[in-house]
């Protein structure tokens, strides 16, 4: 009898131990690095990529709960348009049997790489490019290797913050000089306004210091990947022409540096998310007098290594859990496009009449003339994709624009998760993303132009984002 009960009870056990579904993990990096001669097109004309500083990755992470999967893949680009992200995600669907709906595929929004396409046409489908094809090829390629490498794996969360990088870059002021906009018009706010002018008041809005961080090892140990977010713009200084990842391709090698993780074997693969950071710098505007001139890459290097280094502190302290829950849900949301109103029109009607160098009110005139006109050829409405995603006691947000900090902190105060972040250009690229508050303020980032669509497409956005939020989370 005793026999019987142990031949019994350790068959039991055996079956419920085989049956308990298992997490596991796997990440890859693929490289996609554009040839020399690419446009880079960060600044408001395209110029001509005439050395590589260093490469630009897509980091792929795939994530294996038993019985969902999902993908995250953040690329080392300045916009993906959203019919580059399908056509990768429909090779990844082929491949891996991962729905696109279980896929987020963002931009860091470095602004020293090569687009598939031009900043002045985001908002409808274009015929995808040859780099448009390799880059969505290569993203696929990263994720199915990431699949290649699934093993058993555990995951832990955490949070930390660097206030000492983040800034809102967008002013009150009271000299009308530096307020007027392209239009004819003077905002009540400047984006990136003259360090230290004395019109300056009061930054127009809030930052958000936090560094969200998902850390993945292999059961015996083993980094398999890091995720980290931050809401931080791209910092620039780079020499002219030079391709580079910019800080997010400086916090990779920094944090695979600091956790020992730089000789592992399957390689580790250290990522940072650009947060909600439409109207967010590393700018001080109002600085102390005698403040650091910075070289070439200099300033990058600072801010990747104090992420990197707070991320590595908290990194330590991490609880490991080898079971959690995912899921995933993506929707369309259908947006209308702004148009002009007959005063842009008149303004630039005269503007364009102008010899070159000159303007009305504004040196950006021509080229917001030429946006706009755009408009009339194009569609009255975008269709965007929105996404959550749960991994355990995190939420993630996707948001396809440059998206305002307060969104993001308005996510995070309402998530029913523990813990929560938002991913911003991800899944499609349509510019900025500003609250309706921010619009009534003006500026570059409200212009006709640089924002595209309705005026309270973030309420919209936010309130849908929520409720799969909610969705997600009432999943047990």
């Amino acid at each position: 009898m005793c026999v019987f009960l142990l031949i019994l009870f350790g068959s039991t056990a055996f079956v419920t131990a085989q049956e308990e579904p298992l997490f596991k993990a796997g990440a890859a990096s693929a490289n996609i690095t554009p040839p020399l001669g690419s446009s880079i097109i960060g600044g408001f004309r395209p110029i001509p990529a005439t050395h590589v500083h260093d490469d630009l990755f897509a980091r792929c992470i795939v994530l294996d709960d038993g019985s969902t999967r999902i993908a995250i893949v953040v690329a080392d680009i300045l916009g993906i348009p959203r019919e580059i992200a399908d056509l990768a995600k429909k090779q990844i669907a082929k491949h891996t049997e991962i729905p696109p709906s279980h896929v987020l595929i963002s931009a860091t929004h470095t602004h020293s790489a090569a687009t598939p396409r031009g900043p002045q046409a985001v908002f409808w489908p274009d015929e995808v490019s040859e780099y448009g094809r390799f880059l969505a090829q290569r993203i696929s390629d990263g994720v199915r290797r990431a699949v290649n490498h699934l093993e058993s794996a555990k995951i832990g969360w955490g949070v930390t913050a660097e206030p000492s990088e983040v800034f809102n870059r967008r002013w009150h002021g009271h000299d009308a000089g530096i307020l007027a906009n392209p239009f004819g018009g003077v905002d009540r706010v400047r984006m990136n306004p003259p360090r230290n002018h004395p019109s300056l008041d009061t930054p127009a809005g809030p930052t958000d210091p936090e560094i969200s961080f998902l850390s993945i090892q292999a059961t015996n140990g083993r980094p398999i990947a890091l995720l980290a977010n931050y809401s931080l713009h791209y910092v620039g200084g780079v020499n002219a022409g030079d391709i580079s990842a910019d800080y997010f391709g400086y916090f990779s090698r920094y944090i695979t540096q600091k956790i020992g993780a730089a000789e592992v074997e399957p390689k580790f693969v250290g990522v940072l998310s650009n947060g909600t950071s439409g109207d967010i710098n590393n700018i001080n505007f109002q600085p102390e007098a005698g403040g650091k001139r910075y070289g070439r890459y200099e300033k990058m290097q600072e801010v990747a290594l104090h992420v990197a280094t707070k991320v590595h502190q908290a990194y330590t302290d991490i609880k490991y859990e080898n079971q959690v829950q995912l899921g995933a849900l993506q929707k369309d949301i259908q947006l209308k496009l702004r148009q002009p109103t007959g005063s842009m029109l008149k303004h630039f009607e005269e503007a364009l009449k102008l010899p070159e160098g000159k303007y009305i009110s504004h040196p950006m005139e021509k080229i917001y003339a030429s946006r706009i006109a755009k408009l009339k050829d194009g569609p009255k409405s975008i269709t965007a994709s929105i996404q959550a995603i749960r991994i355990g006691n995190t939420g993630i947000s996707a948001i396809p624009f440059e998206t305002f900090v307060e969104i993001g902190l308005h996510l995070k105060a309402q998530s029913p998760f523990k813990n929560s972040f938002t991913i911003e250009l991800a899944n499609g690229w349509y510019g900025y993303l500003p609250t309706p508050a921010q619009h009534r303020l003006g500026g570059y980032e409200t212009w006709l132009g640089t924002n595209w669509v309705e005026l309270n497409a973030s309420e919209r956005i936010t309130t849908e984002l929520l409720q799969m939020h909610q969705t997600l989370h009432n999943n047990k």
